[in-house]
């Protein structure tokens, strides 16, 4: 089916998560409003489609030669490289619709800009992700900014971006970074490195050499650190924040909870890092157990504003799930990834 075809394109498997972090910017904000939040994730999901249909067609030349991702739609031919210009287009352009009407309907419209800056740096990773280390950092910025226009959409005005908001926009950022930098390299890295793709992870040495995965000291070094950065984020609120510094038995639950995600986490990310043979398929299933642990760390973090915010933890999860066994026939292991 031609849909289930656009879904791939689109990297349905992880859309919900992209979907979800204007939302978290919003309830960051204390919005509990559904409505607007559900217009938030189409903001979201949209913005999610047009970034990884542009990177398809950027990455088309470097791609079209690995076999291991043979079944993304550009490389298998079933979708053309017009089709996939219009697709992106027409889902940019649904997203600023969207944005315009909450923007009419809230008479806020500076959100709009922020939502400009946002698409902004996702399209210059998109150009440029392949040519220069490092580059990630843009889509970081582009996910920061995209929470951050979730945030103001309630208020109008970045002066009154409450402290909590703020650190969710550095979550998502910090743990975008980990999965562009670590997760990201580490998949990629057999195809990147023959075919002499400028990215962090092979400018850092880690290699695949006749089957053998060697990633480097320096490489662990940044997974790791990052990780803890996120941790550390994560708990702040509960240092300096009014509402998070009382102690209650929730209180207490929810730490429990928090440190066990972050060990997990930790643990994936270990397995990943601690590979000595590169399979595309084991590497895909350590990103997908990470990615559904790093992720749930902001709704149990902002469950103190309100119980019933844990319940989103279980959306990106659930979406990565039924479009991989939708479209793949797997569950962790996303064969567009």
């Amino acid at each position: 089916m031609i849909i289930r075809e656009y879904l791939k394109l689109a990297r349905s498997f992880n859309a919900v998560l992209t979907g979800i972090s204007p939302v978290m910017g919003a309830i960051a904000m204390q919005d509990y409003n559904l409505f607007h939040l559900f217009l938030l994730f189409l903001v979201g999901f949209l913005g999610h489609t047009y970034g990884f249909v542009l990177n398809d067609i950027v990455d088309f030349r470097i791609d079209k030669n690995c076999e291991e991702i043979s079944d993304r739609p550009l490389i298998s031919g079933t979708i053309s490289l017009r089709k996939a210009w219009v697709f992106a287009a027409v889902s940019m352009v649904a997203a600023f619709v969207v944005a315009f009407y909450i923007a009419f309907s809230t008479q806020r419209f500076f959100p709009l800009i922020v939502l400009v800056v946002s698409a902004f740096f996702i399209t210059v990773y998109d150009l440029i992700s392949k040519k220069l280390p490092g580059m990630d950092v843009f889509v970081a910025l582009g996910i920061f900014f995209l929470i951050l226009y979730g945030a103001v959409t309630v208020v109008g005005d970045l002066t009154e971006v409450t402290l909590l908001a703020w650190i969710v926009c550095l979550l998502g950022s910090i743990q975008v970074l980990f999965m562009q930098f670590i997760a990201g390299g580490m998949k990629d890295i057999e195809n990147d490195f023959k075919s002499g793709a400028k990215t962090l992870a092979v400018k850092m040495g880690v290699r695949v050499v006749n089957g053998v995965l060697r990633v480097s000291f320096g490489f662990k070094t940044l997974a790791y650190t990052l990780q803890i950065i996120d941790i550390i984020l994560v708990f702040m609120p509960f240092l300096f924040i009014p509402g998070f510094t009382i102690v209650t038995v929730l209180r207490y639950l929810q730490w429990m909870l928090l440190i066990l995600i972050a060990g997990l986490m930790m643990f994936f990310s270990h397995r990943l890092l601690g590979l000595e043979r590169f399979d595309r398929d084991v590497v895909r299933k350590y990103i997908g157990l990470h990615y559904y642990t790093n992720f749930a760390l902001v709704p149990v973090m902002l469950m103190t504003l309100n119980p019933w915010i844990i319940v989103l933890m279980v959306f990106p999860a659930l979406g990565f799930i039924l479009s991989n066994l939708i479209l793949h026939g797997t569950i962790l292991q996303p064969k567009t990834m």
